[in-house]
């Protein structure tokens, strides 16, 4: 009778423990009074070490019992389970299952859990199937962990089905599939899983809006986005860092980077987290400035900059040429962190687009364990900056190691010959790729191939090869093609891939003017006007040209016909000099690269103000004789000046590099290293 009064009075006294002394007194106690023989009595004692973090204890009294039941064995699997040791968990649960011993509800529920934190799908799946086996095919509980698992792995075929057998479903499950099917790539279908929760008459919390905001920000659209977060506000609910961060992260991948900012600055408490969405979005979306001013704000304001905010800020200094920076940035992750395959990748890129080819290999030679992905930046930073030939050496080094050539790596094999004009081998490797690699083109690689062809004036032969597809030529075949023909001044075949790119409604603003500068170039003003017409019925406006140089450190920042310069005059001043001069020795203005009805002297004076002129010049007059120039644009070169910074290099005797959107052009003595590929 005493016995029984005592096991009522248990549960409340250990509840009531908060501290290893309390709960030893007990446990004597429990000892002396003979209590230890009841076996529930033995699982909550163990879950009273458990809750205050003392594992070993919990541990010591699980080992010294002479007979275990489920309890037991329940409790100390909990208590690996809440205390971050899954594999202790999966383990314990397997000895559960080797002694004998009928798991219950709780075992598999948080035994499930452990795998789940494993991501451990195969034991995961065997532990489904022996609670079916026990015969909890419809336990709630059990199906949430599974589901749970099944998302979190990315099965989410599986997790549907599951689903649609469970016989309730409450928040956590619907918030489950939201989630996952957000993670995995499927925007459309999570959306659609929380419109189907809303009819059933289940109302989302903040997890459930965070999957969502997560299925926007992949989906990209403008609308649905924010009204998602009007939702929010209208319902008032608990809006968190983490649905916060989500709301900056969607807005800043849907490009509306006011918004994000202005949610950003309105959070009470931002994360790491918080600060690396919005430095991402911001170079994401081309404002470079913006990020690198955000990455050092972020260090006023006490936070240490993550891995996702580094690798921004190298794609950041990437897009403007900002070595120095980037130099900086370099150096304060090899203090924080080991350069892995990801990080050394992304200062492999920053170095070869901030002009620092040699640089990029030195780092790209220290990485130890080399992945394709490394591979194919190094491949592809040699074709950016013209030299095909180390590209294609370096090709070559990687087949002799363990790693296979991809689909990307001949990608950009066939671009770095495409950049450098190398015909023969481009021919050569395409058909190779096909052949003995077994790796079937596709559109990237034709595109590199059309290109190649086309800029070597072999227009008719890129347009045969168009024509031998087996699939439905796409927007950067035409548009390859068409470039080429604007090169070459192919007409028929031009109006053929102007037509075709026009068919495929680009949403690309570049591509409309390449198509207009085509009809400009051939004189069909009327096309001309047609083309713009087109842009300003889609609310397309003209991206305004600029370059930048880097002198000493700092970025300047030219837009053509730009005045505003305080060294105005001494720019023009000296390009008028060097416009004496050039003509002296041969330059004649290519004032077909001017796509307007204008007089010839009025092209000659718009050529003169073009924007890398002017930072061309800014750079020679503010930097000792000697000196490289490096000039990053933000659209192609244009003929004219690429034939003027020809000139102007054997004048000054310097070496100017113009980095444009498509690639890097090294004037020396009067000669561009793409051989006129530009």
């Amino acid at each position: 009778m005493q016995s029984i009064q005592w096991l009522k009075r248990l549960k409340p006294l250990l509840l009531a423990c908060k501290d290893k002394a309390s709960i030893a007194k007990v446990h004597a106690l429990m000892l002396l009074t003979g209590l230890s023989i009841h076996l529930s009595c033995n699982g909550r004692l163990i879950a009273s070490y458990a809750n205050i973090g003392d594992i070993v204890s919990a541990r010591k009294v699980f080992d010294l019992l002479p007979h275990r039941g489920t309890d037991a064995w329940n409790a100390m699997i909990i208590a690996y389970s809440r205390n971050d040791f899954p594999v202790e968990a999966v383990y314990l649960y397997r000895q559960m299952i080797l002694e004998g011993v009928r798991p219950d509800s709780s075992t598999f529920t948080v035994a499930l859990k452990a795998c789940t934190r494993l991501s451990d799908l195969k034991t995961g799946e065997e532990i489904w199937d022996r609670a079916l086996d026990c015969g909890y095919e419809f336990d709630v509980f059990i199906m949430s962990s599974v589901l749970n698992l099944y998302a979190k792995c990315g099965k989410m075929d599986e997790a549907i089905g599951l689903f649609d057998m469970m016989p309730r479903r409450d928040l956590v499950c619907w918030t489950t599939m939201i989630s996952g099917l957000a993670r995995s790539g499927q925007p459309i279908e999570a959306v659609d899983m929380y419109r189907r929760m809303q009819k059933e008459g289940m109302e989302g919390d903040g997890v459930a809006m965070l999957g969502l905001i997560q299925a926007c920000a992949t989906l990209g659209d403008s609308k649905l986005g924010p009204s998602v977060h009007g939702y929010l506000i209208r319902r008032a609910l608990s809006t968190d860092v983490f649905v916060q961060t989500g709301l900056v992260d969607m807005y800043a991948k849907n490009g509306q980077l006011e918004l994000a900012h202005r949610v950003f600055k309105k959070m009470p408490y931002k994360s790491v987290a918080s600060w690396g969405a919005l430095i991402s979005g911001s170079a994401q979306n081309g404002f470079a400035g913006n990020a690198l001013e955000f990455v050092v704000e972020m260090q006023s304001c006490g936070y240490r900059p993550d891995l996702v905010s580094l690798l921004s800020a190298f794609l950041a200094c990437s897009q403007v040429g900002f070595l120095k920076l980037g130099k900086s940035i370099h150096g304060y992750t090899l203090r924080r962190f080991d350069i892995d395959q990801v990080l050394g990748t992304a200062a492999i890129d920053m170095y070869s687009k901030c002009g620092a080819l040699s640089w990029a290999r030195t780092l790209f030679d220290k990485i130890d364990s080399k992945d394709s992905i490394s591979w194919n930046a190094m491949i592809s930073s040699y074709g950016i900056h013209g030299h095909g030939k180390e590209a294609l050496s370096l090709f070559l080094k990687m087949t002799k190691t363990n790693l296979k050539p991809d689909h990307a790596t001949f990608a950009s094999l066939l671009s770095a010959f495409s950049h450098s004009g190398l015909v023969r081998e481009g021919q050569y490797w395409f058909n190779l790729m096909i052949s003995e690699y077994n790796i079937p083109p596709a559109e990237k690689h034709y595109a590199c191939m059309v290109d190649l062809l086309a800029r070597a004036g072999r227009v008719e032969e890129a347009h045969k090869l168009i024509d031998s597809m087996n699939t439905e030529p796409g927007l950067t075949v035409w548009v390859a093609l068409l470039a080429g023909c604007c090169k070459n001044g192919n007409l028929v075949i031009g109006e053929i891939a102007a037509k075709k790119v026009l068919e495929l409604n680009p949403d690309d603003l570049g591509i409309y003017a390449l198509v207009s500068n085509y009809y400009a170039k051939v004189r069909k003003w009327d096309k001309v006007a047609g083309v713009r017409k087109i842009m300003k019925k889609t609310g397309m406006k003209k991206v305004p040209g600029y370059s930048v140089v880097d002198v000493k450190g700092k970025l300047h920042a030219f837009l053509m016909e730009d005045k505003s310069h305080n060294q105005y005059e001494d720019i023009m001043q000296l390009l008028d000099k060097l416009d004496h001069e050039m003509r002296a020795i041969g330059y004649a203005p290519k004032t077909e690269f001017v796509l307007h009805d204008l007089e010839e002297e009025v092209k000659e004076k718009m050529l003169s103000n073009h924007s890398e002129r002017l930072a061309i010049a800014f750079g020679l007059l503010n930097t000792a004789q000697g000196t490289r120039l490096l000039i990053t644009k933000n659209l192609r070169m244009c003929g004219d000046c690429h034939e003027a910074t020809k000139f102007i290099t054997k004048i000054v005797n310097r070496e100017i590099v113009v980095r444009d959107v498509k690639r890097f052009h090294h004037f020396k003595n009067g000669i561009c290293s793409c051989g006129d590929y530009w």
